[in-house]
């Protein structure tokens, strides 16, 4: 997103552990040319709360729940880029919000010089070329499946609970045709690596690629 000559980019961070936004914070202070708007632990709390962000400076494992892909699309939506800033321990969210179109990806474990640098190339509307976002991209065809409109809101519907029966109440089809349409995702799943056999692996499978919400954290843990 382009800036006026005489405005800086402002960096909103969307993180549930405040740890992590103050020391985005501190690293920001070091800088002339960027400025920090706020932190929130979603992005529905920093959309409220925060007004001007043009950088959303994003965790991936969120404690309401949301899915990577579905973060970086509401961001999108309201003019805002993102730089994913995740400890990637988990490359199925790394993937998902790759997918999503975010301008890189860049560890919590760099160095403070690095972090900065990264958010910097990306206030600037540029891709930030890291060894993590560039594997994610290369591992995205072979990684997220291709489900028609329907088959999406098949699997939506099974892996988050309902019988093959509600599902076909839900959709006005038939049975038959709602087991016909689990049966060919199953087979796209097992064609790109990652069999989905039971009804719980379909439901990871559906989390991973963003079509589910990910299952909420326990605020103690």
């Amino acid at each position: 997103m382009a800036e006026s000559a005489d405005r800086h980019p402002r960096i909103g961070v969307i993180d549930d552990h405040e740890i992590s936004i103050l020391g985005v914070e501190h690293m920001l202070s070091t800088a002339d040319d960027l400025e920090f708007a706020g932190g929130a632990p979603t992005v529905d709390d920093l959309l409220a709360t925060t007004h001007g962000v043009t950088l959303a400076v994003l965790d991936l494992r969120l404690p309401d729940g949301s899915s990577p892909r579905a973060n970086v699309e509401a961001l999108h939506a309201h003019g805002i880029d993102t730089l994913v800033y995740t400890s990637a321990e988990d490359p199925f969210l790394v993937r998902s919000a790759a997918s999503a179109d975010v301008l890189g990806v860049v560890r919590k474990s760099s160095p403070a010089a690095v972090v900065l640098e990264a958010i910097r190339t990306a206030a600037r509307g540029e891709s930030v070329p890291t060894m993590d976002w560039a594997a994610a991209i290369d591992a995205d065809e072979s990684f997220v499946v291709d489900l028609s409109p329907r088959q999406r809101e098949v699997l939506e519907l099974y892996a988050s609970g309902e019988s093959a029966a509600r599902v076909a109440e839900l959709t006005y089809l038939a049975v038959d045709t709602v087991n016909m349409y689990l049966d060919r995702i199953r087979v796209k799943y097992a064609n790109a690596g990652r069999p989905a056999k039971t009804k719980t692996d379909l439901y990871k499978r559906a989390v991973e690629d963003g079509f589910l919400p990910m299952p909420r954290r326990d605020p103690a843990s």
